[in-house]
């Protein structure tokens, strides 16, 4: 059983999950602002994964290096899990992700990723046997009508086919990010942060490397100048910084306290994507975003001692 966090560890946890989350919102950003480059979504998520990976082979080697008289030793099963989380968090998830935000805006790809805590709650429920009360139902109703809500003001208003198909692959992309989070869950508190990040993300780099070696080859020279900078900023201040803020946070205070916290996420995207790419929400997506916020913190709240 694994002791609860101080005090002062809660809150400086809270504040790096807090942190992390504005800056994992800004990865939506930048990929909007490379596609108008004409990069497309695999090649522009290995570039994002090229200048990352380097770090988490640094930091893995460290932590390896730090802990290694530590009494905790990882297992096969350990490795197996951990690899298996990364390449679902971040090559499967993120690879949904690029390829939805080919179709919709930055800020409805945000709403549809953030109903990843309802979809927590739904796993714990069919495998773990978490119980669900009659205000989850709410809440469950809650956010999905407002990604409803949010979806008809998009669809009317922008290509229906491209919407649904956006639409769709984020929605894969906070399945697999969910499942990613409940696994993390359970491996951070004995495996640790560093150890756990930098295998799980080295995992996830050498899945999308894979990926686009077999259907580009090894040609990531023909873009132009501002995407390999756009890509590096995306990799440093939307992957591996806040990857490793949200992995420690996790850790601290257990995935469903981090999902209150991250709430902050869609937010700081619609800001963000005003500033930067000029997107407005109508009404009816202020509406959608309102019902969704609303739903996931009613589900989280109901499990703020949660570690799953």
């Amino acid at each position: 059983m694994t002791e609860s966090p101080t005090r002062r560890a809660y809150i400086i946890a809270a504040l790096t999950v807090f942190i992390g989350a504005i800056l994992f919102s800004t990865k939506a950003i930048f990929v909007k602002l490379a596609y108008q480059y004409e990069i497309d979504s695999v090649s522009l998520l290995t570039l994002r994964m090229a200048f990352s990976f380097p770090v988490f082979l640094v930091i893995g080697f460290w932590s390896f290096r730090k802990k290694s008289d530590q009494v905790y030793q990882l297992s096969r099963k350990d490795w197996f899990w951990s690899i298996s989380m990364g390449l679902l968090g971040y090559y499967v998830a993120s690879l949904f992700d690029f390829m939805g935000l080919l179709y919709i805006s930055a800020s409805f790809e945000r709403i549809i990723l953030y109903l990843y805590p309802t979809i927590v709650l739904l796993i714990s429920f069919f495998f773990f046997h978490s119980k669900i009360t009659s205000l989850h139902v709410i809440a469950l109703l809650l956010t999905y009508v407002g990604v409803g809500i949010a979806f008809y003001e998009n669809f009317y208003n922008a290509e229906g086919n491209d919407v649904i198909k956006g639409t769709m692959l984020v929605f894969g992309a906070a399945l697999a990010y969910a499942g990613y989070l409940v696994g993390s869950g359970q491996l951070l508190p004995k495996i640790g942060t560093f150890r756990y990040n930098s295998i799980s993300m080295s995992a996830a780099c050498l899945g999308v490397f894979i990926h686009n070696i077999g259907l580009h080859g090894f040609n990531l020279l023909e873009f132009a100048m501002p995407v390999y900078w756009i890509s590096l900023a995306m990799a440093l201040i939307a992957t591996v910084i806040p990857s490793f803020m949200m992995a420690e946070g996790i850790r601290v205070i257990g995935s469903s306290n981090a999902a209150i916290i991250g709430s902050i996420g869609p937010i700081s995207t619609i800001g963000l994507a005003y500033l930067f790419l000029g997107e407005r929400l109508g009404g009816l997506q202020w509406v959608g975003t309102f019902f969704v916020i609303a739903g996931v913190l009613l589900i989280t709240l109901q499990k703020r001692g949660a570690r799953v």
